[in-house]
């Protein structure tokens, strides 16, 4: 083999090694646009889920008030029934 054959055949591999290396830069350039969008997700699921949360937590305050309230309620019904039980006695 000559040495002009070898050197054809050194710059065929080097072409068919460079398209293989596009190939897979191509492809981990996929793989990081993914990940970047699956982190962007992420983020966004994160403050979604603070937001809930928040509110979550809104409406127990709200519900622990109402109940006070209702309790409230519920004992100056009992003190007027008993006004009108003794003032029908």
């Amino acid at each position: 083999m000559s040495a002009l054959q070898k050197l054809q055949e050194k710059i065929e591999q080097w072409k068919r090694d460079h398209e293989s290396l596009k190939a897979q830069n191509a492809d981990l350039k996929s793989q990081l646009a993914g990940a970047a969008g699956a982190k962007e997700d992420k983020e966004r699921l994160n403050r979604e889920l603070e937001a809930k949360a928040i509110l979550c937590q809104t409406h127990e305050e709200t519900v622990a008030t109402l109940q006070r309230e209702l309790r409230e309620k519920d004992e100056e019904i009992e003190k007027i029934i008993a006004q009108v039980e003794t003032l029908l006695a």
